[in-house]
């Protein structure tokens, strides 16, 4: 759950596992959105080279799926 990235090819994956609960997925995709902002402003300060935009827009869809806006649980 600290990294989903390792465990999941992408944010999509997540709402694929039958194993998890929607709360779990809603936590694990909020982890990851958190990250990807990370990386968006390391980006910003031009220390990573990754396009975070992107997964965070996968992610933001999948929540989107899972019918909870980007802030809410």
């Amino acid at each position: 759950m600290l990294n989903p990235a390792l465990v999941f090819r992408g944010p999509e994956d997540v709402l694929e596992g039958d194993e998890l609960t929607r709360e779990q997925k809603i936590e694990i995709l909020h982890r990851w959105k958190f990250d990807a902002l990370q990386l968006e402003v390391a980006e910003e300060e031009n220390m990573g080279s990754e396009h975070p935009s992107d997964i965070l827009d996968r992610v933001l869809q999948a929540l989107q799926a899972l019918n909870t806006g980007p802030n809410l649980r």
